[in-house]
């Protein structure tokens, strides 16, 4: 018997509308570490996406780097398989694994080639033991694919394929020679466990907050690339946790919601429990949200406001775990006072606001202002022609005086900054 834990895209580091998540992305590492041994977990399986940006702060890599000390000071015989996400740089991910290694931590962040052209399989193939040290399953660790990793010759194992530069193509043959040499290195009784950070067609994306993994959105591919001889695929990329065609096949979904679309996602990590070659179980475990999150409208003002009146807070909380809060109104004219506005219906509410988002009236492709040279029109000019375009009318002399204000102060920091 094998019991996995299967989560992905932590994003650690990630600055959410200018704020940051360390206390959050701390407490939810915590709960996992409670998870792990509280479950008797003999592998954690972390399917990319790891970090938020390829140069994340000291603070986010020292949140991995002390839970994978506490995993394994805890669990000693915790196996840890993390790749590499389309966020993650594969060579950071990868630089501290010979430390990593003692720690029973297996970091891949990249591919590579041998001057033969096939894939180096031998790096990817990373064993998965119970708690007698026995070989129970292997894990196909493959990170994030680049295009440079996996089109043109170099990346070809045959010179006769079709298609050499084809980014699909080029994934396709990744798993495939890795999955042959899986099989050929397993013994029976050994389950094959595969682990990729990819888009899945068909798989349910997040409104906002999913970075495209190749500008064109052409990097799609088919769930029919892992065969039914791998008993389990731990996915990373969606957010949103979901099965893709069949049970074994599944995102974990980010285990905080990383965008307000995201809110009434359900955040879990994944229980994966496999007997010989065949999975037996498959639990999804719910993530404690440590900093709750709202979303007001899209309403009118009043109602907007009315729902904020009637929004249960606690106000016990320290400010670093007061609540994210959007709030999303529809306008039918100009309202310059808006913000003033909601934050004195904030005032005295332990609430912190992120986004404010104006919904405003459509405005007729016709009304539109022709294309003008920038050069010539002036920016008082120019912001008058945008406020026509966005609302329908222009400017009234508040507004404008406002814009001449702002403008001059502008030119002011200028000048004394060049001083």
């Amino acid at each position: 018997m094998l019991r996995l834990i299967h989560t992905a895209d932590w994003h650690l580091g990630q600055s959410f509308h200018g704020q940051e998540r360390f206390e959050e992305h701390r407490d939810f590492l915590a709960w996992l570490l409670d998870t792990l041994v509280e479950r008797e977990a003999d592998a954690l399986l972390v399917a990319g996406d790891i970090f938020d940006v390829v140069n994340p702060s000291l603070r986010a890599q020292e949140l991995l780097y002390d839970f994978i000390v506490g995993a394994h000071e805890r669990l000693p015989c915790l196996d840890i398989v993390l790749i590499a996400g389309n966020h993650d740089s594969g060579n950071r991910i990868e630089l501290p694994a010979p430390l990593m290694q003692r720690l029973r931590t297996h970091a891949r962040g990249r591919v590579s080639w041998l001057d033969d052209g096939r894939l180096d399989t031998e790096r990817l193939l990373v064993p998965l033991t119970d708690a007698t040290g026995e070989t129970r399953a292997w894990c196909l660790a493959l990170p994030f694919l680049r295009p440079a990793e996996v089109t043109g010759a170099q990346a070809r194992a045959d010179e006769d394929d079709e298609a050499p530069n084809d980014y699909v193509a080029g994934i396709a043959r990744v798993h495939e020679q890795l999955i042959a040499a899986a099989r050929e290195r397993r013994e029976p009784g050994q389950a094959l466990v595969a682990m990729s950070h990819a888009h899945l067609r068909g798989a349910a994306v997040s409104e906002a907050s999913e970075r495209p993994i190749v500008i064109g959105g052409e990097e799609s591919i088919s769930a029919a690339l892992f065969p039914d001889d791998l008993a389990y695929v731990a996915l990373g990329h969606l957010h949103r946790a979901q099965e893709v065609g069949e049970a074994r096949i599944r995102y974990s979904g980010s285990p905080l919601p990383l965008d307000f679309s995201e809110v009434n996602y359900p955040h879990q990590v994944v229980e994966a429990t496999l007997d010989g070659e065949e999975l037996t179980g498959v639990e999804a475990i719910p993530v404690p949200r440590p900093v709750a999150m709202h979303r007001l409208g899209p309403a009118s003002l009043d109602e907007v406001l009315a729902e904020l009146e009637a929004l249960e807070v606690d106000d016990t909380l320290s400010r670093e775990r007061w609540p994210w809060l959007e709030v999303r109104v529809e306008l039918s004219a100009p309202m310059p006072d808006l913000r003033a506005r909601i934050d004195a219906a904030l005032e005295g509410k332990p609430l912190r606001l992120l986004r404010l988002e104006r919904r405003l009236p459509a405005v007729a492709a016709e009304d539109a202002p022709e294309r003008v040279d920038l050069e010539t029109l002036g920016p008082r000019r120019l912001f008058e022609r945008t406020w026509q375009a966005r609302w329908g009318e222009p400017p009234d002399e508040d507004v404008l005086a406002d814009f001449d204000r702002l403008r001059q102060d502008v030119l002011d920091d200028d000048e004394e900054a060049s001083a």
